[in-house]
């Protein structure tokens, strides 16, 4: 398994080294108010996907510090967790157990995706 797994990783990279070997023409791509940016055109693809995973990463950044400070919120400390557990010696009574209502879930739980 190991062996197809890095026959795939070297057919991936050789396929995007010939992708890059027959396209080195020059492009140009235009901007406004007249300026433009001449380069090889795989350097331009390349930009372009580039660009595509800034944007996306800084697009999904809301939602990460959002699940992430719900995380956050609903973990007990841990100075809560050490004195519960040094507090006392007895055996505790049997705790109830939670219910979860569908807004306690992440939004896409509650969504189904």
């Amino acid at each position: 398994m190991k062996y197809l797994l890095w026959l795939l990783k070297a057919a991936i990279f050789f396929t995007l080294f010939a992708f890059a070997l027959n396209n080195q023409h020059d492009a140009t791509v235009y901007f406004f108010f007249g300026t433009h940016w001449r380069a090889p055109l795989v350097l331009v693809v390349l930009a372009a996907f580039a660009g595509g995973l800034v944007v996306g990463a800084l697009g999904m950044l809301p939602g990460w510090w959002k699940h992430r400070a719900a995380a956050a919120a609903q973990a007990p400390s841990a100075t809560e967790a050490l004195s519960t557990t040094t507090a006392s010696t007895a055996v505790p009574a049997p705790a109830a157990a939670p219910s979860i209502s569908a807004t306690d879930l992440p939004a896409v739980r509650q969504h189904g995706l």
